[in-house]
């Protein structure tokens, strides 16, 4: 192993959290979120559950074959700031050639606090999310740029009281084309370096279901299946690892492994298309603009992005009915337990953390 890499490792095991140790994205929502719910083991699954496994299995073979870990494009840095950081307005940039601006999105990005170390990810999206506990509120960019010193972006949202909140941008708004934050569903570093992660991860694919179907969370989406080919996934629907995969025995990378508790814990859900799936990791410029280190080498442990996830047991995965887990109107009967179809023996998964 090289110096250089000894010095990363070392590095990573004086900044690691502690197993059990709280992190900011462990709770930017309310906790009741669904980002923050465990899924039940016994529980209804979608009818066509085994169908969309499939489908899914399609789309890994077809694009790249693997699922991909975006990192320093195409997932966007989150820039936690205190109380000080003075704000400044950010203006909407017609990348689309709309013809109009959104004068309810202007009033959102009044008074923002950028850092002024801040930069979106690399890529065509240029991402950037500003998160501000003191005034719990969250910001995202699509596309954003600094021009003349004054910062643009061409979409994007604020979503206010965020600790109160169900974890998903008002109505349209938003970078991802569900509205559902990157700070809910990417997967951090320091999450990593902990062996834990508390929260349902956003996963994106490449052919999804028309937009006119969509599930909850979701509030918009960007499918389109013109011809209606069957199976194609939804947006906003859920799905996870099937909790009876014994991950210990799977001899998965550290961060596979990581994943693969969290998808039996708390699942995915579709947030977002792609040129491949692929998950989000925060972007590393969440550091690196500070002057900190890339955590990602570290924690990649010399193992190239695309092979990270080899292993992964894909053909397990289950998908969870339309709108799972959306609130119940007041009154309403609760599911009849006598449908939950069993997803396997009950028998713990493994507590161990890498």
């Amino acid at each position: 192993m090289s110096r250089l890499s000894l010095t990363l490792l070392a590095a990573l095991a004086l900044s690691a959290p502690a197993i059990g140790a709280k992190l900011p994205t462990d709770a930017v929502f309310a906790p009741d979120s669904f980002w923050y719910t465990p899924i039940p083991r016994q529980v209804e699954l979608h009818p066509d559950s085994d169908a969309f496994v499939q489908e899914f299995l399609r789309q890994k073979k077809a694009y790249y074959g693997n699922v991909n870990l975006n990192t320093s494009e195409y997932a966007s840095p989150v820039y936690v700031v205190g109380p000080k950081v003075k704000g400044t307005d950010v203006s909407e940039w017609n990348c689309q050639n709309k013809g109009f601006t959104d004068k309810a999105l202007a009033a959102q990005w009044k008074d923002v606090p950028i850092p002024d170390y801040a930069e979106p990810a690399n890529g065509t999206d240029a991402e950037m999310t500003i998160y501000q506990p003191s005034s719990d509120t969250v910001w995202e960019f699509w596309r954003a740029r600094k021009q003349d010193g004054q910062w643009q972006a061409c979409w994007g949202g604020r979503l206010d009281q965020a600790s109160k909140s169900d974890g998903v941008f008002p109505g349209h708004y938003g970078t991802t084309a569900t509205s559902l934050p990157f700070i809910g569903g990417q997967i951090t570093p320091e999450e990593l370096q902990r062996g834990e992660i508390r929260h349902a991860m956003g996963i994106a694919l490449v052919d999804a279901e028309h937009f006119s179907i969509k599930s909850w969370p979701a509030h918009r989406s960007d499918g389109f299946n013109p011809k209606r080919v069957a199976n194609r996934i939804p947006e906003g629907l859920r799905l996870r690892l099937d909790p009876s995969v014994d991950v210990d025995s799977l001899k998965l990378h550290p961060v596979a492994a990581t994943i693969a508790r969290a998808a039996q814990k708390y699942g995915f859900v579709v947030w977002d298309k792609a040129g491949a799936i692929s998950l989000r990791l925060q972007n590393p410029k969440s550091s690196t603009a500070r002057g900190a280190l890339d955590p990602y080498p570290a924690l990649f442990r010399g193992t190239s992005k695309g092979k990270i996830m080899d292993g992964f047991p894909w053909d397990r995965l289950q998908f969870l009915p339309q709108d799972f887990g959306k609130p119940q109107a007041h009154g309403a009967a609760p599911a009849d337990a006598t449908k939950l179809r069993p997803s396997g023996p009950v028998k713990q998964p493994s507590e161990r953390k890498t």
